[in-house]
């Protein structure tokens, strides 16, 4: 027989597929109406025995969805919201031994290849399931549904590197959105602003994944202007507004959270989104019950929501209720298990009750997600600390210092370490870059232990026979309630020495005790450059 040109298929085969079509017609538009209205046993009931591939796909794509169906009225009925992952769809195992027939025949197209790779995902076959994916977007490369499935499969880059892929323009979609899910922000930056140049410039999509990248790095400022122009090009989007009521969250802009709530609520109530962005609302307003309850619905209408079981258990931390904080975290894992905020969160349970080494685990699966993410680096070194691993927690406060102190907490903490263990000049080279740090802000955080540090180095440079430092920082001590007294003290003890004896200044800053301790050398803290 001809064949056509790059085809393993008979050149009659478009005619046999068309005659299929022609003769199943009326029973898929039959099916299709009873599909819309969500009554899949009866759309399934009519497209049996039907040939071609359009209704051999709704016809599995129907008992497919039969069966999520019932799980989920079957959870609700019998079950909370927490235990939702526990009910199983009965039919994924009759689905997959069908679909794995044809599939050995080659008689699945990419859409039926879609299906069959979420029955397989379903079923916690991971690698087989990307396997199927891969072909399915082989057969049809346009299939965008397709393409998110297997993203949520891969795991690492050198996972992503591996797979066999379609050199089609839509790949590079996918490759900017993978990007940005594995934390590899410059990359997925790089291949939107060429996709924008390649003639996507007007396209909301990009502006939002864009401003989601900037959201993962924390740079909240760019992500509120990108999230806000692009409310002004497309006002009525529910896409993704759930991430920018994040930021508006962290930022604590209650007016604006409060505005976008409402705006959304009109434009359709019942989206997840919607949900979600009214429980960070509530939850602003430290209305932690309420909060849950809206994150409870955005799961109803779709278990597989990543960030609504994430905040759940933000919630149930607040609530102070860790056991359901911790299967909420779970869920969130079972959903996608590069979500380092559900790790993180698993960690921080765990500390409430007191448990460093499930502290320790978590904390480092965490890390491994966000490895310049200094909070998980400042976790993982009190995990370290409680653990009596000091070498270790000194490292990971020096490294949390290293790559940007988000919250300004790492050097503090190393600091309070070497002092515990007797190590003062390391101690109080920490002290003076901690000061150095927070004065550098520009602004006085609320956290800021400025005293405990001015304390430490005015006693440190008195030891050290260092007169003028030491009054400096008595003198700074009087700035602060908690350390006024004791740098009246000491302004005396330094009063009382002078007048006994005049003590040469000495360099402070010789060679200081042999540990490994990665503490650079800085030249002594001119404290009078820096205004409290």
């Amino acid at each position: 027989m001809a064949m056509f040109p790059g085809l393993n298929v008979p050149a009659n085969s478009g005619s046999d597929h068309e005659m299929e079509d022609a003769q199943d017609l009326d029973a898929l538009t039959l099916a299709k109406s009873y599909f819309d209205l969500k009554e899949y046993d009866r759309a399934a009931y009519f497209l049996k025995g039907c040939r071609s591939q359009k209704a051999y796909f709704l016809y599995m794509y129907s008992r497919y969805l039969s069966g999520e169906k019932k799980k989920d009225d079957e959870t609700v009925d019998s079950l909370g919201p927490l235990e939702k992952g526990q009910v199983r769809n009965e039919a994924l195992r009759e689905l997959r031994v069908e679909l794995s027939k044809k599939h050995t025949a080659g008689e699945l197209d990419g859409f039926t290849l879609y299906l069959y790779g979420v029955v397989l995902r379903k079923l916690d076959l991971p690698k087989e399931a990307v396997d199927v994916f891969v072909e399915g977007i082989h057969a049809l490369p346009l299939h965008w549904g397709a393409w998110l499935e297997l993203s949520n499969l891969v795991t690492n880059i050198e996972m992503l590197k591996s797979l066999s892929l379609p050199d089609c323009w839509i790949k590079d979609f996918f490759m900017a959105h993978m990007y940005t899910e594995l934390q590899m922000i410059k990359e997925a930056l790089q291949k939107y602003q060429n996709l924008i140049e390649a003639g996507f410039s007007k396209s909301t999509y990009i502006i939002s994944q864009i401003a989601v990248a900037y959201h993962n790095i924390r740079d909240i400022d760019q992500a509120l202007a990108l999230f806000n122009e692009l409310r002004e090009q497309d006002p009525y989007r529910i896409d993704n507004m759930d991430t920018f009521s994040n930021l508006l969250y962290v930022k604590s802009m209650k007016p604006e959270l409060s505005y976008l709530a409402h705006n959304l609520v009109e434009i359709d109530k019942y989206r997840v989104e919607t949900c979600c962005v009214i429980g960070n609302y509530y939850s602003l307003r430290s209305q932690h019950e309420k909060a849950a309850l809206y994150f409870q619905r955005a799961l109803k209408l779709n278990p597989r929501c990543l960030g609504a079981w994430t905040l759940m258990g933000h919630e149930y931390m607040e609530m102070k209720n860790t056991s359901a904080a911790i299967q909420a975290y779970r869920h969130a894992i079972e959903v996608n298990k590069r979500d380092y905020r559900a790790w993180y969160g698993l960690g921080q349970t765990y500390e409430i009750l007191k448990m460093p080494f499930y502290c320790l685990y978590y904390y480092r699966k965490a890390h491994q997600l966000r490895p310049n993410d200094s909070r998980m680096l400042v976790a993982l070194g009190e995990s370290y600390e409680k653990l009596s691993q000091q070498a270790e927690a000194k490292k990971c406060y020096w490294r949390a210092y290293s790559v940007g102190d988000v919250e300004k907490m790492a050097l503090l903490k190393l600091a309070k370490l070497h002092e515990q263990l007797n190590e003062s000049d390391d101690a109080a080279q920490c002290y003076m870059l901690y000061i150095q740090d927070i004065f550098s802000c520009g602004e006085q955080l609320e956290h800021a232990e400025v005293s405990t540090a001015l304390r430490y180095l005015g006693q440190y440079y008195f030891k050290n026979k260092l007169y003028d430092e030491a009054s400096l920082c008595a003198q700074r001590c009087c700035d602060y309630n908690d350390a006024r007294e004791e740098g009246k003290a000491l302004l005396r003890q330094i009063s009382q020495v002078r007048d006994q004896i005049e003590t040469p200044s000495a360099d402070l800053f010789a060679p200081l005790s042999n540990n490994n301790t990665p503490v650079r050398r800085v030249s002594p803290l001119n404290l009078i450059s820096f205004t409290p």
